[in-house]
């Protein structure tokens, strides 16, 4: 397998980057390649640099990037050569048969679309993040790939999340909740109310129905799907208390107990650990021919070293094939969704 990784992407790219590539080599198999993406010289110096061999490593120079903070539409067709751009055009040829950036999301998303096209039968991609909670591992899609939905798209979420936690998680009927204001099935919003209908006809589905944000973390769900702006935003939110909750307690227990600050600050780094993104690696966007795995902007050398591990998982498993199988197998949309979802 040859995976492609954007070595220009990231808050600490190209360093973080290469440095994840090189760890991963404990990854690979025989005849495994990473391609490194990006301005030759900077990767050059980060190669050079590094610890660990690099055997496994190639570069593709391209003498474009592009900033997180850009308009990616724009500045795909503005820099065509940007290093997301060429990974995605290296995909979509059989150069590499795996895509991994901490850049510039939405440009990941709108080059996959453009490049690598959509699955037959899917709609629209959405990115599933796994989330780890106490209860377990939840995936949540769509967190930011499609901000305008409608209920076809967030249907094929909970079919296409459901896939890839099968795959990944092992679970063999993962339990698909709809984020909404209630659990009542005539609460939220027509595109709630809407999307709940074709998911509790879906007998491939293991659907719970509505699910409220504190489910994330109760265990009552495997799945949470949700449109692409409510999704990143409860992602932002969990980040940031997290790790807003965890100092406060840690500051709480050295308060009280200052002769354990060993054993607390242990124990902290160790909680805060099963709960780091590094861990988990990318976050795979569903529904693109291809793979392409989007990793958070400031993924650190682990982060990227488990993209690739994502990636391979992600190959291994077929989740492109059986979310091809389960799409188009399901049920017969209504005429008024079809119209609008095409």
């Amino acid at each position: 397998m040859r995976i492609g990784i954007d070595a220009m992407g990231g808050d600490q790219a190209p360093a973080e980057v290469v440095k994840g590539a090189v760890a991963a080599r404990e990854l690979l198999t025989s005849g495994d390649k990473i391609v490194l993406v990006g301005i030759e010289s900077a990767i050059a110096d980060c190669l050079s640099a590094s610890d660990g061999p690099t055997d496994h490593i190639e570069i593709r120079h391209t003498d474009q990037m592009l900033d997180m903070d850009e308009p990616p539409v724009e500045s795909l067709r503005n820099k065509p050569r940007c290093s997301i751009a060429v990974m995605a055009e290296m995909h979509r040829d059989g150069e590499i048969d795996a895509c991994i950036s901490a850049g510039n999301t939405g440009a990941c998303v709108a080059a996959a679309q453009m490049r690598l096209r959509r699955l037959r039968g899917v709609h629209r991609p959405g990115i599933a993040v796994i989330t780890p909670t106490p209860a377990g591992p939840v995936a949540v899609c769509d967190v930011g790939a499609n901000v305008n939905c409608r209920p076809a798209h967030l249907y094929q979420y909970g079919i296409m999340a459901s896939v890839y936690v099968q795959a990944i998680g092992g679970i063999k009927e993962p339990r698909v909740g709809l984020l909404s204001i209630g659990e009542e099935a005539a609460k939220g919003n027509a595109l709630v109310r809407e999307t709940r209908a074709l998911l509790q006809t879906d007998k491939n589905l293991h659907f719970v129905g509505n699910v409220e944000g504190r489910d994330l973390f109760s265990g009552n769900c495997d799945v949470m799907v949700c449109e692409g702006f409510v999704g990143n935003v409860v992602l932002k939110l969990i980040e940031g208390m997290a790790i807003s909750v965890g100092e406060a307690i840690i500051r709480e227990l050295l308060g009280v107990l200052p002769e354990n600050a060993p054993s607390i600050q242990r124990a902290a780094r160790q909680l805060m650990g099963k709960y780091d993104y590094n861990e988990y690696g990318g976050a795979p966007l569903l529904g693109v021919a291809g793979i392409s795995i989007i990793c958070h902007g400031a993924s650190s050398y682990r982060g990227i070293m488990n993209a690739v591990r994502v990636a391979k998982e992600f190959a291994n498993f077929q989740v492109n094939q059986k979310i091809v199988e389960l799409v188009n197998e399901g049920q017969e949309m209504p005429a008024t969704d079809r119209s609008n979802n095409a």
